[in-house]
């Protein structure tokens, strides 16, 4: 079942503006006073503070919504992790895509060893709630001894070379840690990515494999579900 869009009760804005504030913010590789000076270009005057407190309320509400929206994940999983520098501490992005490129799951921690390897899976196993008939890892042990504990009954293939589709889905993050020069701590890099990771590729479609036609019939409908989930109709045209 549908949840209902998120309530607006207080805000001086319409809801139009709110969510395509949020929608530029996780959508394109933007600071809050970029998207401040686009929205002034519109006639919408609105602080970079504003458009923050905005995209911490309500990032991950839409993030949530969309999710629900997509199909059931692929049967075919595959898990990578990479360094993330916060503070000048070095810390590790996990990320689970499917076959068809779509963000499942993502997790910040401290370490890359079994213990961190088994809390990914268990993460991953309840968002998801499914379960793969494969998972496609590179070769870091701690990936196989996590896998015979939480899900034996899968098959893990271990193989540097098979596993470019969770090592490409990470070029839109490093984008946008270049774009934000860096993450000010593990919570706040949680936050932002799990929004993010739930935002901006639904709006990225495999766009090499359709047609012009194609692409804007497919953009137009996801553009529709983004503002059934926020509550909006159209996009702000002035204030």
């Amino acid at each position: 079942m549908d949840s209902a869009p998120p309530s607006y009760k207080g805000h001086r804005y319409p809801v139009e503006v709110i969510s395509h504030c949020v929608w530029l913010y996780f959508r394109f590789p933007l600071s809050f006073r970029e998207v401040e000076e686009l929205m002034l270009q519109r006639g919408v005057i609105v602080s970079y503070e504003t458009i923050r407190r905005w995209c911490l309320k309500s990032g991950q509400p839409y993030a949530n919504a969309l999710r629900r929206r997509c199909v059931q994940p692929g049967d075919k999983w595959h898990l990578d992790e990479v360094f993330l520098r916060i503070s000048g501490e070095l810390k590790y992005l996990w990320r689970a895509v499917d076959a068809d490129g779509n963000v499942l799951d993502i997790l910040v921690q401290d370490r890359r060893d079994t213990a961190a390897a088994r809390r990914f899976f268990h993460n991953l196993l309840k968002k998801t709630c499914s379960v793969p008939r494969v998972v496609v890892t590179d070769k870091l042990r701690s990936y196989g001894a996590a896998h015979r504990e939480v899900m034996p009954s899968v098959e893990h293939r271990a193989h540097k070379g098979l596993n470019s589709r969770a090592e490409n889905s990470h070029q839109p993050t490093r984008q946008r840690e270049r774009a934000m020069k860096g993450f000010r701590s593990t919570g706040g890099a949680q936050q932002y990515l799990s929004a993010f990771s739930g935002i901006s590729p639904r709006f990225r479609p495999r766009r090499h494999l359709m047609t012009a036609t194609q692409y804007r019939t497919e953009m137009t409908t996801r553009f529709a579900i983004r503002d059934q989930i926020t509550g909006a109709t159209d996009q702000p045209t002035a204030a």
